[in-house]
């Protein structure tokens, strides 16, 4: 698991490989993404829109952004929470994933906050012997 807080938002990232879902042989290796954002501070904020930069193994840079998660833009009142899962194909056995959702508060203030960077790994990973 993979956790960072900004501003007393706590975010947490567990990726799963879906073996199921993905075929190797045919370049396409599936992840998902459980994120759970716990609002540690004492002011009430809205999930607005999110940012994600998603890495290959090959360093091929896809840029995602739009409204909410999952089709929502959950509020968090102090002490709350919320948890989403989702997904990324990529083509490579591996990669890696960073971004920002942006919040906004009862008073209108908008702020970035950070989604720590986490590994996307495969067990076809290339074995590297040192």
């Amino acid at each position: 698991m993979y956790s960072q807080s900004t501003r007393s938002i706590r975010i947490t990232v567990e990726p799963t490989y879906l073996d199921d879902q993905s075929a190797p042989d045919e370049q396409r290796f599936v992840w998902a993404y459980h994120v759970r954002i716990e609002n540690q501070g004492p002011e009430t904020v809205q999930l607005r829109s999110r940012y994600w930069r998603i890495t290959d193994a090959r360093g091929k840079v896809q840029e995602v952004r739009g409204a909410g998660v999952v089709g929502e833009q959950p509020v968090l009142k102090p002490g709350e929470s919320f948890e989403y899962t989702s997904g990324t194909p990529l083509p490579t056995s591996s990669g890696f994933m960073v971004g920002t959702y942006q919040m906004e508060n009862q008073t209108g203030e908008r702020f970035d906050v950070a989604v720590p960077a986490f590994s996307l790994d495969s067990p076809h990973q290339p074995k590297r012997v040192n």
